[in-house]
């Protein structure tokens, strides 16, 4: 507190003010990439167009990145779809964009795990290296998630042949002890009137 000396009353003083630097804003959310993960020739791969979406850059500009480097990516990292897959995938998609130069000319490539992980090294950014670790981290958890079910599905096929086993046996015990639960027949009665023999 400054005492002013002309009215001898006592003034608040004013806080400094320092420089606080403004917060970042939040980077913008990265889908998930096991949404764009698809089974395509027995594999699970995730297209070209997803990869670059994920990866923050037009299709075709990763795409050239991809073809400069193409001597990094062997079949098991990459592959270009037929047109009858490509077809196929675009019905399933059923997503069809209006307007000139929207359409693919070309079918699309699919990159496998590690495929995705080398392109994340061609393109050569912090953020691709990062997209790439989230990505491949999304096919370990899916990895996981068809080991477990298909745990769940052989647990389920043994207790599906035990119950069958169970069944049988349960019937035939039903079928031993049905005829004890049941009434005792009627004896049979006597006629009544006279008898006569013929």
């Amino acid at each position: 507190m400054i005492l002013s000396e002309n009215l001898n009353v006592k003034l608040p003083s004013t806080p400094r003010t320092e420089h606080f630097p403004m917060p970042e804003p939040d980077p913008p959310a990265i889908p998930d990439p096991a949404t764009f993960i698809r089974t395509i020739r027995g594999v699970r791969v995730i297209l070209d167009s997803d990869l670059a979406k994920l990866y923050g850059v037009p299709t075709f500009r990763f795409n050239e990145a991809i073809k400069r480097n193409r001597d990094r990516f062997p079949e098991d990292f990459l592959f270009q779809l037929t047109r009858e897959e490509f077809s196929a995938l675009t019905s399933q998609i059923a997503i069809l964009k209006t307007g000139r130069g929207k359409h693919r000319k070309y079918a699309p490539f699919a990159f496998t795990e590690y495929g995705v992980f080398q392109a994340a090294n061609v393109l050569n950014s912090p953020k691709a290296r990062a997209i790439g670790i989230y990505a491949i981290r999304a096919f370990v958890r899916i990895r996981e998630e068809i080991s477990a079910n298909q745990q769940i599905a052989k647990r389920l096929a043994e207790i599906d042949k035990t119950l069958l086993t169970h069944d049988a046996a349960l019937r035939d015990l039903y079928q031993k002890i049905r005829p004890m639960l049941l009434p005792p027949a009627d004896p049979p009665r006597r006629k009544i009137g006279f008898k006569t023999e013929s």
